[in-house]
């Protein structure tokens, strides 16, 4: 079945293409004050060996804004500044030459000085993400609507795409997040029915660690099932490089991120045979270590009710029994393992993978 994929223009953040049925990026934001140049940029490279493909910045302060040439020229990241209430500061994230702005329709002040910021993000190439926050929607909207609703979010992001439009500026990103997932789907699912605009995604003000992965597996998850989103950002109150770890297995999650294995599991069950539950971890942390780039699904299944037609439809399965394991390889069981012995034999089928041809 083919997974479906919302038209959208493309938009090119420095290296990396949003939207135009381009890979779905990942990203995330530093939590290191910017104008700490030498603990940011150590962040961000942390962010890029976890799979970062795109990081933005806060930038709330003028030594914020003063530190973007040295953030710029210091990695090779694609660098979003996240500006607030001061449009000076977009100006000067512009001339530092970061690879995308961000601003917030709710606060970004008066349309002259949102008309300055889109004239010289125009002039130099400098896409712009509107990115409409219900936490601080503009105050005649919310008037309009009494709290922020799906159709607010929509209208503020309609705004200011007209404004855009209006000064033939067209390299927009959207975003209209919300902290409360049914309204994060139903807004983002208005702004793709309304435009042709890539889209960011993201639940915001998530929680911890735990409650926002849940909250961003939903609201993300539901819109790229529909084919609906570019880019996502996972916002979690803990360390910015589990945002994007999290990101990544939500994609996985579709078959929609980067190539690599993908492991499926029993779940707790009193049929189990072994200690499948060390099996598994012993895998996963082996795989994420590794960073293997095959595209491949692997099945550690505990029981024979699900688990030899489980492994048989996987690239490579494990179906334990009593202290052994049968090992199947596209569907066909090519030997027994012990039980001590099965965490060493799957990684070395995944190191040595190499499919069948179809016949």
């Amino acid at each position: 079945m083919q997974r479906p994929r919302r038209d959208s223009r493309p938009v090119q953040v420095g290296p990396v293409q949003i939207g135009g049925k381009a890979p779905i990026s990942v990203q995330s934001m530093t939590v290191s004050k910017t104008y700490k140049v030498k603990e940011t940029l150590n962040e961000i490279a942390q962010l890029a060996e976890a799979g970062a493909d795109i990081v933005r910045v806060a930038v709330p302060r003028p030594e914020d804004a003063e530190a973007l040439p040295d953030i710029v020229q210091g990695t090779s990241m694609p660098i979003v500044a996240d500006i607030h209430f001061n449009h000076t500061y977009a100006l000067k994230a512009i001339e530092a030459g970061v690879a995308k702005v961000r601003i917030n329709p709710g606060n970004i002040g008066k349309e002259e000085w949102e008309r300055e910021v889109l004239l010289a993000a125009k002039e130099a190439g400098t896409p712009i993400r509107i990115g409409v926050n219900g936490g601080s929607l503009e105050r005649d909207i919310l008037d309009k609507y009494g709290y922020p609703q799906p159709e607010a979010l929509l209208e503020s992001a309609l705004r200011h795409v007209e404004i855009c439009e209006r000064h033939g500026f067209e390299d927009i990103v959207i975003s209209v997040k919300h902290s409360d997932v049914f309204y994060m789907i139903q807004a983002y699912r208005l702004v793709a029915k309304h435009t042709n605009f890539p889209l960011h995604l993201g639940v915001t003000e998530s929680g911890s660690f735990k409650v926002g992965t849940v909250k961003s597996s939903i609201g993300i998850g539901a819109l790229l099932a529909d084919g609906i989103g570019d880019t996502i950002r996972v916002s979690l109150a803990t360390e910015s490089v589990k945002e994007v770890e999290t990101g990544h297995a939500i994609l996985k999650s579709l078959r929609l991120g980067r190539p690599g294995v993908n492991v499926i599991a029993c779940p707790t069950c009193g049929r189990l045979n072994g200690d499948l539950f060390s099996i598994v971890q012993e895998v996963e942390a082996a795989v994420d270590a590794r960073k293997f780039e095959k595209d491949l699904t692997v099945a550690l299944m505990g029981c024979a009710v699900n688990g030899p037609g489980e492994a048989q439809g996987a690239d490579l399965g494990i179906s334990l029994g009593r202290g052994r394991a049968h090992l199947f390889k596209q569907g066909k069981v090519v030997g027994t393992v012990p039980e001590s012995q099965i965490v060493q034999t799957v990684l070395e089928a995944i190191e040595d993978w190499d499919p069948e041809p179809e016949s």
